[in-house]
């Protein structure tokens, strides 16, 4: 593995994981023939450069499965993953592929929250049956191993809990702790979100990063005495919750628990954040209209950035990205 710490994204969705349709992927094929019409190629590498012009939404997709981002450290017997979603199943088929399961290992598990989307991928975390393996799971919630037990009753799945080889540890947090796992040191934040859920703040050698999702902040909240401008301020990568659009937020969704990219790109810009990777997609959103929300986030943060540097307040760019299952970035 990298010795130089990164973030890969399992899964990037939010409320319920959304497969591709049959539907989708025609979309995206018809879309492929209409921009190759009247181009021949010669080779695969020729097809290959063809793909890398193609839009995102039509060469890839943003994903479907729901929370669960990786804190690569550098080690080949530790893991440090946030919130465990049905992308803990792709983390977990890949590291069983990769032959790092030939011998323990440990997987601290930082848990912002218990809502299904959060823990849906639990079950099938293959490294959670084999004997020799510790999970450590870090959370605030009092109820923690009850929760996650209780996912697992017969009435709702067909392995008990009890099916776990190996050894479980449930680690109860407040939000003044301080976490070191690895070369990081890790501070929490509590969030505005129904049932709470908490935010991440990783330091370490290689930079800064956040992990907020499932956060509510209301447009008015981008301002300097907000507690969160201090919780991201100069974060190198921020991973943010905007699920919806603002008149989404201000219209029908207020008090649902989660932001919109405008108060995203005003926090940010606030915090003097260097990257910000927008999370927990709407399932209700297609790639294509996930394309197009990034490109209006984008617009809007250019436009703010315009005004803020004809008022002398802006040192640095904010890089805007839309996060998408198995992107790396760097802290």
């Amino acid at each position: 593995m990298s010795t130089t710490p990164r973030v890969k994204i399992w899964g990037c969705r939010g409320s319920i994981p959304t497969p591709l349709s049959s539907a989708s992927v025609r979309s995206k094929v018809k879309r492929a023939l209409a921009a190759a019409e009247g181009r021949v190629f010669g080779s695969s590498e020729a097809i290959d450069a063809f793909m890398d012009e193609l839009p995102f939404d039509v060469c890839h997709t943003y994903g479907g499965n729901t929370s669960c981002v990786e804190v690569q450290l550098g080690s080949p017997d530790d893991y440090l993953i946030c919130d465990a979603g049905s992308g803990l199943r792709s983390f977990s088929e890949e590291f069983m592929k990769s032959g790092r399961a030939q011998k323990p290992a440990t997987f601290h598990i930082l848990m912002s929250h218990f809502h299904w989307d959060h823990i849906q991928g639990l079950p099938f975390f293959v490294p959670a049956y084999i004997p020799g393996n510790r999970i450590i799971f870090h959370g605030f919630h009092d109820e923690m191993e009850r929760l996650f037990r209780a996912q697992m009753d017969d009435l709702w799945f067909p392995i008990d809990f009890s099916s776990f080889n190996a050894e479980i540890v449930f680690e109860h947090l407040s939000e003044e702790d301080v976490l070191e796992i690895g070369p990081f040191v890790i501070s929490f934040m509590e969030q505005n979100h129904p049932g709470k859920s908490y935010g991440f703040r990783f330091e370490g050698p290689g930079g800064c990063f956040v992990y907020s999702t499932d956060c509510e902040h209301k447009i008015g909240d981008a301002t300097v005495s907000n507690p969160f401008v201090s919780f991201y301020s100069g974060a190198d990568t921020l991973i943010f919750d905007a699920q919806y659009t603002l008149e989404d937020n201000i219209v029908s969704k207020q008090n649902w628990g989660h932001s919109n990219s405008v108060v995203a790109v005003d926090l940010a810009l606030l915090s003097r954040v260097k990257h910000l990777v927008i999370f927990h997609h709407e399932p209700t959103n297609s790639d294509e209209v996930l394309t197009d929300y990034l490109q209006r986030t984008c617009a809007y943060c250019e436009a703010t950035q315009v005004r803020m540097r004809n008022e002398g307040k802006l040192t640095e760019p904010l890089r805007i990205s839309l996060a998408f299952d198995g992107m790396e970035v760097g802290i």
